[in-house]
């Protein structure tokens, strides 16, 4: 309480505690680190490496198992799968499209429908939509760019949850690793509901309704809902936005702590879209094209003055 009296007296006190916090942060993450903590984070480095080495060695295993275990297929195939694909037509031929580990894959759907699926995600879908729906399976997340046709509903099923849409734009997240399933409109409108009939609503743009697997219970929430949907093409989008609200979405997607300080002016609004990349410092600095500021970061703390 007296910290922000004292800050409150005058804009020179606030600067004088932003300096003071900067200065503070320089000497934590200085040059002069302790030896003994640099030996310990080499030691659990390489300890990470060699439980990836494990895990990447062991993939390999499995991926040999597996192609043992596609010739089977393969032969189980030939002498009883024949008539099955005969009998169903090729309309019932499903396919699959799977993204690899840290890629974002783009698959275009029989009907046009646009399809980004994130970081190991897998969409199954007949080679050709019957006459009167559009259904796919989803395992993972992705970003649905759906083409309109009222007269064939267009619906994503997953383990958890079911989105039903006639032609839209949303993002929706259902990984068996994880416990909530989210589906964020963006344009249009959709229709969610749980597979064990937990509740079923209608969403407008910018909401998202998360499902919560273990106790059933179906929310919506009101978000932005385009920043869900930045893994699809790295573009983060800024409609009227102040630094506050840019630099709360940076943190967001960087894992930092962003520290303005009191005499950055909060009146002025920016729009347009930001390349998301690989550091933080590289959006700092196309940042600056377009806003006047300094930046310094030290550790995992940002501290921005204006220029």
């Amino acid at each position: 309480m007296e910290v922000n009296a004292w800050m409150k007296e005058s804009e020179e006190n606030a600067l004088r505690l932003f300096r003071m916090e900067e200065i503070y942060h320089l000497g934590k993450f200085g040059r002069y680190t302790d030896g003994q903590r640099i030996l310990r984070a080499e030691k659990q480095l390489y300890k990470k490496l060699d439980e990836e080495q494990g895990k990447r060695n062991k993939i390999l295993r499995i991926h040999r198992w597996m192609k043992y275990a596609a010739v089977i297929a393969i032969i189980f195939a030939i002498s009883g799968g024949i008539g099955y694909w005969s009998h169903n037509g090729s309309d019932q031929q499903m396919m699959v499209a799977v993204a690899g580990e840290g890629i974002v894959k783009e698959v275009v759907l029989p009907d046009g429908t646009k399809v980004w699926l994130n970081n190991s995600a897998t969409l199954k879908y007949p080679r050709e939509f019957s006459e009167n729906e559009r259904n796919v399976h989803l395992e993972g997340e992705a970003y649905f760019e759906v083409t309109k046709n009222r007269h064939k509903p267009f619906t994503v099923q997953s383990d958890a949850m079911c989105v039903r849409v006639l032609g839209t734009t949303f993002n929706f997240k259902c990984d068996k690793r994880c416990r909530i399933a989210e589906a964020t409109l963006i344009e249009g409108e959709i229709e969610v509901k749980g597979n064990k009939e937990e509740g079923q609503i209608i969403l407008t743009p910018g909401q998202r309704a998360e499902l919560n697997k273990s106790n059933g219970r179906l929310t919506v929430k009101q978000v932005d809902a385009k920043l869900d949907a930045v893994w699809h093409n790295n573009l983060i989008p800024f409609q009227k936005a102040d630094i506050f609200a840019i630099t709360r979405t940076l943190e967001r997607f960087y894992d930092v702590k962003i520290i303005l300080s009191p005499d950055i002016q909060p009146d002025k609004t920016y729009s347009g879209v930001l390349k998301r990349k690989s550091n933080i410092e590289s959006v700092l600095k196309s940042l600056q094209n377009s806003i006047p500021i300094n930046y310094k970061i030290v550790g995992n703390n940002i501290f921005i003055s204006p220029k």
